[in-house]
């Protein structure tokens, strides 16, 4: 299967740009047009190859908006970024069918939907009709309840089972164009986390690009003790893991070490 985005031999890295006032890590911090495109450039000059940009939080218990108030942070900021960078990937970020298609009408490449399809009932069919790469994570639950007690049987099977689903309604509009995410964090405790991040090949064998969003979530903190703005070094580690593991994404806050992360894993496997 061929994929637009991943078309590098080698992973790569996909920046967080979060527009909006209460992110779990960054909410706040670029919610001008001078902030959001300083944060755009540096990712694009520490090397990522893919800005993802988002208009509402999904942190636990984040409090939902309408979908005006996310088109309305959304928009200006994609105009802007992608008159400045026109050969740069943009992702959004939403699980709104009607975001996804204005976001791709104004230059959006992609999208990134953190409900598989399961919060809007015309996202496959949108997604189908704007033939754009799509990535496909697993959630459990929605952002307000998912870290409520979550359980699995297999937390593995689980996850494979609602990815073979939901790519074969994909493919039922004609479309294959899939990245898939197994959701680190979204509906999950800490020991599935850890252990999806052991069997991330389990994902791979499916035939589709890998994203591994690990970057300074609670699976680092609640085990070290320390809040999400000490937690690079955490993240960092992790992600070499989900590269030896078969990651074919990173999405992060911090470009420059993933980007070296990979560079380092890369030369160490194929040395």
């Amino acid at each position: 299967m061929e994929n637009r985005v991943l078309n590098s031999s080698e992973p790569l890295v996909m920046g967080i740009l979060n527009i909006t006032p209460d992110s779990f890590y960054d909410g706040g911090k670029y919610t001008t047009e001078k902030e959001w495109m300083q944060k755009a450039e540096e990712i694009v000059e520490e090397g990522g190859k893919i800005i993802d940009l988002g208009a509402i939080s999904t942190r636990p218990g984040a409090k939902e908006i309408t979908e005006k108030e996310e088109k309305d942070r959304l928009l200006p900021a994609l105009k802007s970024i992608r008159k400045k960078f026109p050969d740069t990937t943009i992702s959004v970020d939403t699980y709104r069918s009607e975001i996804a298609k204005a976001a791709v009408d104004e230059g959006a490449d992609m999208i990134n939907d953190i409900s598989g399809g399961t919060m809007d009932g015309k996202m496959f069919k949108t997604i189908s009709e704007l033939n754009v790469p799509y990535v496909l994570m697993h959630i459990k639950g929605t952002p307000q309840n998912m870290q409520q007690n979550p359980d699995y049987d297999d937390v593995i099977e689980e996850i494979a089972t609602f990815f073979r689903d939901q790519i074969l309604k994909l493919n039922d509009h004609g479309f294959d164009d899939i990245i898939l995410d197994p959701g680190f964090g979204f509906g999950k405790s800490i020991s599935h986390n850890y252990r999806i991040l052991r069997k991330l090949r389990a994902f791979s064998v499916m035939g589709y690009p890998v994203v591994a969003g690990l970057s300074r979530k609670s699976m680092i903190n609640r085990v070290l003790n320390i809040p999400p703005e000490e937690a690079l070094n955490g993240t960092t580690i992790l992600n070499t893991i989900a590269l030896l593991n078969g990651a074919n994404i990173l999405r992060v806050h911090d470009v420059k070490e993933a980007v070296e992360a990979i560079a380092l894993v890369s030369l160490a496997t194929n040395a």
